[in-house]
């Protein structure tokens, strides 16, 4: 079948009509997900379609391409991506959240006060990379501050090339600069922790109105802000996936993404003497000597390390993790029954 014009608005790709050869179904853009259906965008127009438990299973989130087909209207298909945020859910389950998929830029949002933390912004762009999607870092509420270098200078030093951008979430003129991702056919996200102004950069760029609360003196942070992810039409053709604020995010199967983000680190590991070397007292430790140069920073190395062990946790399949819990709880149990035989021993 050959896609309409119309889908090209939509980021229809040359990858996705590859998945459709031989089929009368129809593409379509999910623009929302609700419990039990999603609303979609396609070549004739918009419309909610209810998912049955074969559609529940495909694991669907926005930004995907669904081919439907029916009367009534039915998902028999979700396309491969092109890439796919996501996320390990909060607590002790172990379940995968998915965030958004197909996203081309990623506008990782932060704030000129007490919001702004390297760490998260390095976790941030570990989890733009895995997802193939071009990373633009946006500080918001430069109309707060008397200077805004000191962000800038701070978030450019994260990676060589790194584009950031200063500004006023309310001021059109401002916000201008990120127009060029936003033509049609692109589709670009936004990802921040809660009162950042993600909502207020949301409804600068499409002329919406979204929900945006007051942020609370004490920390910063937005009462409650977004709390669902939906796709919104850019005036300049685009589309925008607006994401809850997330104050955990943790990290799962983007060990490659992290190698990029902290390129200078990876490049001095080929390095070392030892191939297992962990960069703390091994003999002819190319790490180490960078650090003692002043050539690295000791801090990345500790955050590249600390995200490492994060993902390699959280990329643990639940199998794995209780394979190892169990192991690790049968050692406890040989040591401490060691222990009591030599107490008892000395009586």
């Amino acid at each position: 079948m050959t896609a309409p014009d119309s889908l090209q608005t939509l980021g229809w790709r040359p990858f996705f009509q590859s998945q459709v050869i031989d089929t009368d179904a129809r593409p379509a853009r999910v623009l929302n997900v609700h419990r039990g259906r999603i609303d979609v965008a396609h070549a004739v127009g918009q419309e909610s379609i209810e998912l049955l438990a074969r559609a529940i299973a495909m694991e669907i989130t926005v930004g995907d391409w669904v081919l439907i087909d029916g009367d009534p209207l039915q998902v028999t298909r979700r396309l491969d991506r092109l890439g796919l945020f996501q996320r390990r859910a909060a607590g002790t389950g172990g379940a995968i959240q998915l965030i958004a998929a197909n996203v081309d830029t990623l506008f990782i949002v932060t704030s000129a006060n007490r919001d702004f933390n390297v760490a998260r912004l390095e976790r941030y762009l570990a989890i733009a990379h895995d997802a193939a999607a071009f990373p633009v870092i946006v500080i918001t509420k430069a109309d707060t501050v008397e200077s805004t270098d000191e962000f800038v200078a701070r978030a450019s030093g994260l990676s060589p090339g790194l584009l950031v951008e200063a500004l006023d979430a309310r001021s059109p003129e401002q916000v201008e600069v990120l127009k060029p991702w936003c033509e049609e056919g692109q589709t670009v996200a936004l990802l921040g922790s809660s009162g950042v102004g993600k909502s207020t950069l949301t409804n600068t760029l499409t002329g919406e109105h979204l929900d945006t609360r007051a942020v609370r003196e004490d920390d910063q942070r937005g009462r409650h802000t977004t709390t669902s992810r939906s796709m919104h039409r850019l005036s300049q053709g685009g589309w925008l996936i607006d994401t809850p604020g997330m104050r955990e995010l943790q990290l799962v199967d983007v060990g490659e993404a992290l190698d990029d983000v902290f390129a200078e680190v990876a490049a001095l590991t080929g390095s070392c003497r030892f191939s297992d070397c962990a960069h703390e007292s091994e003999p002819g430790c190319a790490v180490r000597a960078a650090i003692e140069t002043g050539e690295l920073d000791p801090d990345r190395l500790r955050r590249y390390r600390k995200l490492q062990m994060e993902d390699r946790r959280n990329s643990e399949s639940i199998a794995e993790r209780r394979a190892r819990d169990k192991s690790f709880g049968k050692l406890v149990k040989t040591v401490l029954a060691g222990k009591q035989h030599e107490k008892d021993g000395k009586l």
